[in-house]
């Protein structure tokens, strides 16, 4: 059975100590495949989020309005603040995922690290923050799997949360149509290229 909370805590570590390092021109660069965000939004939402689930605000969730306030209302602070509330609620979070196999938290925590590695070119995050998501997600694969097996793990998790583009899919040549690729998509299908680590 995964450990669905030192995954957690595991990529919030790792975002915090990301977010610390950063300079003013990174944090105001724009996160591909989110909402036309900047880097200090993405870490405003994945602040926001955790707050907004453990004080009942879920008003909205989990579509745009309800992650657009997270970004809002961190606007104006400053990167300590922000990360200082991230950790505040790590074991809430983590309290609260007993039995859960499915923890959006947890998962909306390793994509959005992600996110942030790719925008900042610090390459692909360690596979133990990231991998348990993937093998969650396999069975929705279903008849497919076989087809996908070539395909690099991490690229597959990218994929199933719309982090890669139409282009990109069909030039894995898993010969797939882009109906079933496109399918796969959990945010739906997308057009843009994303930056994809070396």
């Amino acid at each position: 059975m995964t450990d669905w909370a030192e995954v957690y805590r595991a990529n919030i570590a790792a975002v915090a100590d990301l977010a610390e390092g950063l300079s003013t021109e990174e944090l105001s660069r724009n996160v591909p495949a989110t909402p036309d965000w900047t880097v200090h939004d993405v870490l405003a939402h994945l602040a926001g989020g955790p707050a907004d689930v453990l004080n009942g605000r879920m008003d909205g969730a989990p579509g745009p309005d309800w992650t657009e306030r997270h970004v809002a209302e961190r606007a104006a602070r400053t990167t300590p603040e922000i990360v200082s509330e991230m950790r505040a609620h790590v074991g809430e979070v983590v309290a609260g995922l007993d039995g859960n196999d499915r923890p959006a938290l947890v998962w909306n925590a390793a994509v959005h690290h992600a996110d942030l590695r790719e925008a900042l070119g610090k390459g692909v995050p360690p596979a133990a923050m990231w991998r348990p998501v993937v093998e969650a997600k396999e069975p929705s694969l279903g008849e497919h799997a076989a087809a996908l097996a070539g395909v690099p793990d991490y690229e597959r998790f990218r994929m199933l949360f719309s982090r890669r583009s139409r282009a990109q899919t069909a030039g894995w040549n898993t010969g797939l149509d882009q109906a079933t690729l496109d399918g796969f998509a959990i945010f739906g299908a997308r057009d843009d290229d994303q930056p994809v680590p070396r």
